[in-house]
């Protein structure tokens, strides 16, 4: 039973992952290859975007890889990789105008974002030991066992379902102020709209995952039961 719940949730699931994963990197491909008109760097519109919302204090460092992006709320730093930096392509300014984003949200104290950071904690105890206690519960009886399992995958989904409006309102705030500012302007926005809509499906393929993750979990627990 454990590989017949494996192949109907979890490979599906799998494959949506490895599509989404393959659809953002093949689009920001496409559009690393398109520099804006006004020749602006990633790091610029990101520290233009931060200055005109009264964020001066967060610094801007370059990381080294490829979309390892991302925003440090507790340092007050935004970190965009090397295929972002100093890129003038459109591509690479909408992943840093989404960065900026979460910068924003923190600011502005954007609720869903609070929801988010409040279950961090439960959430990295859930993603490493809640399918192992499960699992052991499962193999030694102990039904305990896997009711804790069960209850700390919740964290997870619950994690991943507070992300993805979070990831979703990052987006628009970055399309609208690179419109609104005229940063990108007609195929330009479209681009960064593009890449910006195939990283959110990551995001939307990451909650698939936990889903099914728990409902496997959820119905290998049932099945037990049954079998006692």
């Amino acid at each position: 039973m454990i590989d017949y719940y494996y192949l109907v949730l979890i490979v599906p699931a799998l494959l949506i992952t490895l599509w989404a994963q393959m659809k953002v990197k093949s689009t920001f491909a496409q559009y690393d290859r398109v520099p804006n008109r006004q020749g602006f760097t990633a790091a610029m519109v990101a520290r233009q975007i931060l200055d005109s919302n009264g964020l001066q204090h967060i610094r801007i460092e370059r990381v080294s890889g490829q979309l390892t992006d991302h925003y440090s709320p507790k340092e007050d730093v935004i970190r965009l990789s090397d295929s972002t930096y100093n890129s003038v392509s459109v591509g690479a300014i909408g992943v840093a105008a989404h960065e900026v984003g979460h910068a924003i949200q923190y600011d502005t104290g954007y609720f869903p974002i609070k929801l988010r950071s409040a279950i961090i904690p439960l959430s990295q105890i859930g993603s490493a030991a809640a399918i192992p206690l499960a699992i052991l519960g499962l193999i030694m009886g102990f039904p305990l066992l896997v009711e804790v399992g069960i209850i700390l995958f919740c964290a997870v989904v619950l994690f991943q379902l507070f992300t993805l409006p979070v990831e979703l309102n990052a987006s628009r705030r970055a399309l609208r102020t690179l419109e609104e500012d005229r940063i990108l302007e007609g195929e330009e926005l479209t681009g960064a709209r593009k890449v910006l809509t195939a990283a959110a499906m990551t995001y939307v393929a990451a909650l698939i995952m936990a889903i099914a993750n728990l409902l496997r979990l959820i119905l290998l627990a049932q099945n037990r039961g049954r079998r006692r």
